[in-house]
Order: structure tokens, then sequence, then C-alpha cells
């Protein structure tokens, strides 16, 4: 193991860095196996949730590169650091490339109250560990909530290769855009929260219109109430500046401008719009490079004219909208613009399950298909399943089923599944998962569950079933082994 050269050691540990606590032991290897580990453990301190305990050691890491004038300094101040480490035989902090303003706070909070230092010295302290994040590494993802960031200007030094940047609608947050304006158009993931109706949005703007290669931004509604125009306006204007580069956008209400006009080399659209009305201004839609599409209470109308002019290109749409009155339109526009499709997530409504068969005939590479209920007896799952049994394209084995019913019980025909699995000879063995939004089920629902997973083991002993799922919905739209594990860097 000693001989194995750098390169191999760190493509292994690579693949164990999603896996909490396992790096820590190679730590201990070898010199090589040092020289290879710290450089990834450091790139993201914060990664996984962090005791107090191992946040004080971060802090004392961070204070060891402090020089003894910084020290003799805080010392007039009133801050004395008695426990502080030696100096690392590597520059740790110069690895560090991911940066939470909001666990750094908690840290320096932690380290305060741990050696009795009163809170007026949290701006000092605040300071002192940014001049050495100034002094040692520059930073390439920035996320930053609640935390007090306009206490960091002057110091946007170490954030002027940022690439990735997750903030808020607050003053602070405002502020510390502005500053990063000043500095950085190399940008190209933004990540950004809307509270309530807040106005404070300025330096976000002046940072989007100065990028020079921003490729996704996603705008995230946090707020209970509809966006008033005079708040969004502004930033869809800072959008259509840069819009040739952009490539994926999140959008969670409905465009009030001609944005999406000038998003001419979109790949990737998600907008959530509940609540919104009159979408006329936008039936004339193109994205001709569109490969996925996800969208939540857009009106069928508008979602079929926008598949209609993707030219083919569509791969991925997953869609949830209310009845209405399309005729089958929606499904319709799917099957006869999207020969590449591989996934589908789609609210079905029993009045389109026809047009749905058609789907499933002419979309002959579909890989993995999502059917969700919104309402109550919205699908008639008898018939789905013996359309299913019928006209499943050979391509199709990962299935899933939702009710999403305010504590709703997902009570799947038994009959026509068992149908529908004793059809599945040949093929692939499937992935396949059953979710309802309820929790506290009845008796009936209870013995029914149970009849449920022992028809699933039985058809999975037999191979036709691969893995299978009843209990949550922890689950990405397209993910059917397991769940995706989030962490806070995850855009």
């Amino acid at each position: 193991m000693s001989k194995l050269n750098k390169d191999v050691i760190f493509l292994i540990l690579k693949e164990l860095y999603d896996k909490n606590n396992t790096l820590y032991p190679c730590l201990l290897v070898n010199r090589t196996w040092y020289e290879t580990t710290v450089p990834i453990l450091w790139k993201n301190p914060f990664r996984f949730q962090l005791k107090d305990k191992a946040l004080n050691v971060i802090t004392n890491v961070i204070f060891s590169y402090l020089s003894e004038e910084s020290r003799d300094n805080l010392r007039n101040q009133g801050i004395e650091l008695t426990n502080t480490y030696q100096q690392p035989l590597l520059n740790y902090i110069s690895f560090w490339r991911y940066l939470n303003l909001d666990i750094l706070e908690r840290m320096i909070r932690t380290f305060l109250t741990d050696t009795n230092i009163i809170n007026p010295k949290i701006p000092i302290i605040r300071l002192v560990i940014m001049n050495v994040f100034n002094r040692n590494t520059k930073f390439y993802f920035l996320r930053d909530d609640f935390s007090f960031s306009s206490s960091f200007l002057g110091t946007e030094l170490c954030f002027s290769e940022l690439g990735c940047l997750h903030c808020t609608s607050t003053q602070d947050n405002s502020i510390l855009a502005e500053g990063l304006a000043i500095l950085n158009t190399s940008i190209k993931k933004l990540n950004f929260d809307i509270l309530y109706n807040n106005t404070h949005n300025f330096g976000i703007i002046k940072l989007i219109e100065g990028q020079k290669n921003l490729k996704e931004v996603k705008f995230n509604d946090r707020s209970p109430i509809i966006h008033k125009e005079l708040i969004v306006r502004p930033l869809e204007e800072a959008l259509i500046k840069c819009a040739d580069t952009i490539q994926y956008l999140r959008i969670d209400w409905k465009p009030v401008t001609k944005l999406f006009s000038y998003l001419v080399n979109l790949i990737s659209l998600e907008i959530h719009a509940f609540r919104h009305k009159n979408w006329n201004n936008l039936e004339k839609i193109s994205l001709p490079l569109l490969k996925y599409l996800k969208a939540h209470y857009v009106p069928s109308k508008i979602l079929a004219n926008l598949i209609e002019n993707t030219k083919g290109n569509l791969i991925e749409i997953s869609i949830i909208y209310d009845r209405s009155y399309d005729e089958g339109r929606l499904i319709h526009a799917i099957y006869q613009n999207c020969p590449n499709l591989n996934y589908l997530k789609l609210s079905l409504f029993s009045e389109n399950i026809s047009e749905f068969e058609n789907l499933l005939i002419n979309c002959r590479i579909l890989n993995g298909l999502v059917i969700i209920g919104t309402h109550e007896n919205q699908i008639n799952w008898k018939l789905l399943f013996e359309i299913l049994t019928r006209s499943t394209p050979i391509s199709l084995f990962k299935f899933k089923f939702i009710d999403s019913t305010i504590n709703s019980y997902l009570k799947i025909d038994l009959e026509s599944l068992s149908l529908f699995l004793d059809n599945w000879k040949d093929k692939r063995s499937m992935l396949l998962q059953f979710f309802s939004s309820g929790s506290m089920l009845n008796v009936e629902q209870k013995q029914h569950l149970l009849k449920l997973k022992d028809l699933l083991q039985k058809y999975k002993t037999k191979g036709v079933i691969k893995n299978y799922n009843t209990n949550n919905f922890g689950f990405e739209d397209f993910e059917w082994i397991q769940s995706k594990f989030y962490t806070l860097y995850d855009d």
C-alpha cells in the first residue's frame, strides 16, 4: 500500500470523500498518504456536521497562522489566545476552497464561549480570521445565509476567484455582493434565496451584471407570498445582460420580462410558479437547446408550446400541474416532440390516460417513469397498470408511483399490479417505488401495505424486481436505488 503513487492514492481517497470519517485514518498510514489526504479533507472542513470540539480545533488551527504581532494586537484588545496549536507541517488553510459564513459564525461564537471572551469582541475575531484566509487561500465556493457578511468588507481578496456563490436577499449579503462585484467576474454558479418582499438586492444585481461566464442561476423563493414586480424585474433584467452564457436556470415565479427569449443557450429550466396567473405573454417561448425541463404549476398550454419549440432535444421532463382543459395536448406535445426522452415525471389525470398510452408507444427509449397524483382520486391506478402491461417500452425499467395528496394512502390495485409483473418476462429487472404522503394508516391500509410488500418481495425473489421501496419520499425525481446524500454545498 505504501508503494502506491500519489495519483492512485488520490483517486482512492476521492471515492471515500462522501463517507463520513473514513478519510481520517488515512492520515496515519504514512507521509505520502498524509500529504494526499490533507488537501481533500481541508478543501471543505465544514462538509459534515461538526461538534463544538471539532470547530474549536479548526479555530485553533486558523490562529496558528497568526504572527506574534497579530497576537500582541489581540492581547491589547483583551483577547488572549491560550490554546493555539503549532503551525502544521502543511499549510492546511491553503487547501480550503469551500466556506460557509454561517458555520464560521457559529465557530467563532463557540470559541468565545469556551474561552470566556465577551461577545463584543466578535467583530475583532471575524476580521482576524478573514485576514488569515486573505493571506493563505482563494475560495471557490461561498455560502452566506444570515451571517454578518458586511463585517468582512476589506477582505474580499480571498473571494476574488469565486466560482460559486450562495446567498440571501439580506442587506448584509447585498453589501458583500457589491464588494465582490468589484473584484470578481468569474462566478459560474449563483444560488440566490429571496426572503419575503426584500428589496435589498442592489449588490447581487451589480454582481450578476458584471459576470463574464455565468452558467447556472437559481432564484429560490423562500417567501410565502407572491413577489411584487419591483422585486423580481431588476433581477431578470440583470440576467438578460449576461443571458448568452446562462445554461441552467431555476426561477420561482412567472417571469415579468422577456427573459426567456434571451436565453438562447439554455440547457436546463426549472420553474416553480404556484398561485401565478395570466401566462399569455409566455405563449411563444422558444428554447431550442433545452434538454432538462422541470415545471411546477405552470399551465399545460404554456408547457405544450414550450415543448413543441425545443427541437427534439429534451431528455428529462418533470411536470406537476393542476387539472386543466388541455384535452391531452401536453402529453401529445411530449410524445410528438421528444424522441430522445429518457426520464419523465408527470402528474397524470384519468381523462388523459389514453394519450399517456400513446406516449409509452412513441417514446421508445424512455428509461425511468414517475407518476404522481396531487388530488384525491386523480388517477385510475387499475387502468394505469393495464396500460403499462400492454405498452411499456422495452427500455423502461425504473418506476415510481406517488400519491402526494395530504394524508393520502396509495392503494394500488394488487391484481392489476400482479398482472403487470407477471408480464415482465425476459426484461431487465425493474426498480420500483410506491410512496404516499400519509403516515397514520388505518387498519385496512396497513393490511393492504403488508400485502403489497409481500407481493413485491415475491417478484423480487423471482428476479422480476431488482429493488423496491415503499417507505418514504427521500428520493430525487430520478434516483431509484437510494436517496442522494446532500451536503451544505450541493447546488
